[in-house]
C-alpha cells in the first residue's frame, strides 16, 4: 500500500490544495486582494478549461516524456506555486496561478493512473487507484481543519504556506518512491498496444465499448456532482435551512470520501469492478433522490452518497479500464475522462443557473440532477448485467 498512500498525498497537495483550497479561502483573501466577483467567475471558467486542456496536453504527449517525470514536475510546479500564492497580490496573477496549478493537477492524476495501473499488482490495482484518489477527500479535511485552527492565529497567507510545506514534502518522499519502484514485467504491465495512436484515440473512445462506457459514466458524475456542490449552499440558504447545515454536510462528504476509496477498492478486486460501480451509483442516487424530497432531512445522506461515489469512481474507472488496456492506454483513455467529466460538470452548471434565472428556484434543479442519477444507476445496472453476461459465457461448456 506505500504506492497508494504517496499517490493518495500527491492527490492531497495537487486537487486537495490545488483545486479547492482556493474556494476555501476566497472570503478571507478578498479584501486584500482586491477580488471582485467577476475574478471569482473568470477563475472558475479559466480552472475548468486549464483542467481539461491538462486532461488533453496528457493523452497527447505523456507517452513521450513518461509519467514517472510528469509526477515529479507537476508535484514541482504545485508546490512552487502553494508557496507563492501569498506573495501574489494582483488578482490576475493569483487567477493565472490557480489556471496552471488546474493544468498541474489533471496531469498529475493520470500520472498516477498510468504507474499504479503498470506497476501494482493485479489483484490490488483497483484498491490503490481508488485510495488514491481519495485523497482529495483527505485535502478537504485538512483544508477544514487549517481553516479552523491556523488561519484565526496566521491569518489566510499561512494556509498556503503550510500547504507548501507539505508539497515539498510530499514531492521528496514520491521522488524517493520512484527511485526505488522497480519496472514491472512486460507481461504483467497490462494488455493490449503500450498506447493508442493519437489518430486513433477519439475512434477507440466512440467504437471500443469499455472505453466509451468510461468515459459516459464521467460525463454524468461530472453532470451530478458539480452542480450539487456549487448550487448546495445556495440552495439550503433559499430554503432558509441553518447555514450550519451545509458546514455538516461538506464534513460528511470528505469524511466518507477518506474511508470510500479503500473499501469500495476492496470490493472492486474482489467482486469486479461492476459491482463497485453499480453500489456506489445506487447509494448516490438513493441520496439524490431523498435529498430532492426532503432537502432539510436528507441533505447528510446525500452528502454520504456523494462522498461514497465522487472520490473512490476515479480509481475504479481506472481500474476497469486497465483490465482491457495497457497502463499507457488506459492513462490516454483516463485523460479523456477527465475531458468529459468537465464537459458534463459545465453542461450540468449552466442548466442549473437557467433554471434558476427562469423558474427563481432551485428545487427544479435538483429534481433534474435526482433524475440524472438514475440514469446513472441504470448504466450501472448494464454494466453489471453485461458482466455477468460475460462470466457466465467464459464459463460455460463448449460443444
Amino acid at each position: 500500500m506505500r504506492m497508494a498512500v504517496v499517490f493518495g498525498m500527491n492527490q492531497v497537495v495537487s486537487h486537495g490544495f490545488g483545486m479547492f483550497l482556493f474556494a476555501a479561502l476566497v472570503p478571507l483573501m478578498r479584501e486584500s486582494t482586491g477580488l471582485s466577483y467577476w475574478h471569482l467567475a473568470l477563475a472558475g471558467a479559466l480552472t475548468q478549461l486549464a483542467y481539461l486542456g491538462g486532461a488533453l496536453i496528457l493523452g497527447l504527449i505523456g507517452p513521450k516524456l513518461g509519467t514517472r517525470k510528469i509526477a515529479l514536475v507537476s508535484g514541482a510546479i504545485s508546490t512552487s506555486l502553494l508557496f507563492s500564492m501569498p506573495m501574489l497580490q494582483q488578482p490576475l496573477n493569483i487567477i493565472l496561478a490557480l489556471v496552471v496549478l488546474a493544468a498541474s493537477a489533471a496531469m498529475s492524476w493520470g500520472a498516477i493512473v498510468e504507474i499504479i495501473s503498470r506497476c501494482a499488482p493485479q489483484d490490488r490495482r483497483s484498491t490503490y487507484l481508488s485510495s488514491a484518489s481519495s485523497g482529495t477527500a483527505w485535502g478537504y479535511g485538512i483544508t477544514g481543519l487549517v481553516i479552523l485552527w491556523i488561519v484565526p492565529f496566521w491569518g489566510w497567507e499561512s494556509s498556503w504556506r503550510l500547504a507548501g510545506i507539505m508539497g515539498a514534502l510530499v514531492l521528496g518522499v514520491t521522488w524517493y518512491m520512484l527511485r526505488t519502484l522497480p519496472e514491472p514485467e512486460l507481461h504483467a504491465a497490462g494488455s493490449g498496444p503500450a498506447a493508442i495512436p493519437v489518430s486513433q484515440l477519439l475512434k477507440t473512445l466512440f467504437t471500443e465499448r469499455t472505453a466509451f462506457f468510461a468515459c459516459l459514466i464521467c460525463f454524468l458524475v461530472g453532470f451530478c456532482t458539480m452542480p450539487f456542490s456549487t448550487w448546495l449552499n445556495t440552495y439550503l440558504e433559499e430554503l432558509k435551512l441553518p447555514a450550519e447545515l451545509g458546514g455538516y454536510s461538506w464534513s460528511t462528504v470528505g469524511i466518507t470520501g477518506m474511508v470510500a476509496g479503500f473499501v469500495t477498492g476492496k470490493l472492486a478486486d474482489r467482486k469486479g469492478h461492476a459491482t463497485a460501480l453499480l453500489l456506489i451509483f445506487a447509494v448516490f442516487a438513493l441520496g439524490q433522490l431523498a435529498f430532492s424530497y426532503s432537502p432539510a432531512e436528507m441533505v447528510l445522506l446525500a452528502s454520504f452518497g456523494y462522498g461514497l461515489m465522487y472520490f473512490p469512481m476515479w480509481g475504479i474507472v481506472a481500474g476497469w479500464v486497465n483490465q482491457q488496456y495497457s497502463a499507457t492506454a488506459t492513462m490516454q483513455i483516463s485523460g479523456i475522462c477527465m475531458v468529459t467529466f468537465g464537459l458534463g460538470g459545465a453542461l450540468g452548471n449552466l442548466l442549473l443557473g437557467f433554471i434558476r434565472d427562469v423558474s427563481g428556484f432551485l428545487q427544479p434543479g435538483f429534481m433534474l440532477l435526482s433524475m440524472m442519477s438514475l440514469v446513472l444507476l441504470g448504466l450501472g445496472l448494464h454494466i453489471r448485467r453485461r458482466a455477468g453476461a460475460v462470466k457466465v459465457n467464459d464459463i460455460a461448456p463448449s460443444v
